[in-house]
């Protein structure tokens, strides 16, 4: 079966100006090369068939990107700057169906082409083990290492990294529901996650952490994030 990817590059940027004032988070540079196409690398490396870019915030400015690249295509989020990023899942969950699927943040750093190479049999998120706690967005997993929660805030639990892989069942499974939850006025504000961990608790995901290191993918959501990434390449 092939496999698809899709890279979630609709928000503004925020936490990342005055850079993001002129460019699109996912295209700012790091030693010269934006940080989407990383991202990029790694899954064509893998072999990945299609790739699907979803735009909102400065979206001509991946038209380059598309152009030159046969497997990439571009699907434009027009609510992107008033619906959470459900909406984005949202506007390509058809391409979802029948198919494994990657859903990626488009503003990391992938460090390691082969970090996506592994071989992967079963659902779920890549995540990094932080010890102590964290405000960031997390995965508790009970004794077999399933994931039974994704949430934020944890203690000495995996964060996530920006990437999860669903086989085509699950694919399936959170496409419907994304497309059940934006048709409620009251779901604008929900992060696509959310219906993922309703879904697991819900016992209708069976799905496991993907284990990667600290430094082999890399979330820059600040100025200060890519400094210190910047500081680590030289």
């Amino acid at each position: 079966m092939k496999e698809i990817a899709i890279l979630m590059a609709a928000g503004l940027g925020s936490r990342m100006r005055p850079l993001t004032d002129t460019t699109a988070k996912p295209l700012v540079n790091v030693n010269g090369v934006p940080l989407i196409e990383t991202v990029i690398t790694a899954l064509e490396k893998r072999g990945v068939s299609e790739i699907y870019i979803v735009t909102g915030y400065k979206a001509a400015q991946f038209e380059a990107i598309a152009d030159r690249n046969p497997k990439v295509s571009l699907i434009h989020n027009p609510e992107y700057a008033t619906k959470n990023n459900i909406n984005s899942v949202a506007v390509v969950a058809d391409k979802m169906r029948n198919t494994d699927c990657f859903i990626c943040e488009a503003d990391l750093f992938v460090a390691n082409d082969a970090v996506l190479c592994r071989e992967l049999s079963q659902s779920g998120y890549f995540g990094k083990m932080v010890r102590g706690h964290s405000d960031d967005w997390v995965f508790d997993t009970d004794s077999n290492g399933r994931i039974t929660r994704v949430g934020k805030c944890g203690d000495d639990c995996f964060n996530m990294v920006g990437i999860s892989y669903f086989r085509a069942a699950d694919a399936e499974k959170i496409a419907a529901a994304v497309l059940e939850d934006v048709k409620k006025p009251e779901n604008a504000q929900l992060f696509w996650d959310e219906v993922v961990d309703r879904l697991v608790k819900q016992g209708e995901l069976d799905l496991v952490v993907h284990e990667v290191t600290p430094s082999e993918i890399v979330e820059c959501d600040t100025v200060e994030d890519l400094k210190k990434l910047e500081a680590t390449l030289k």
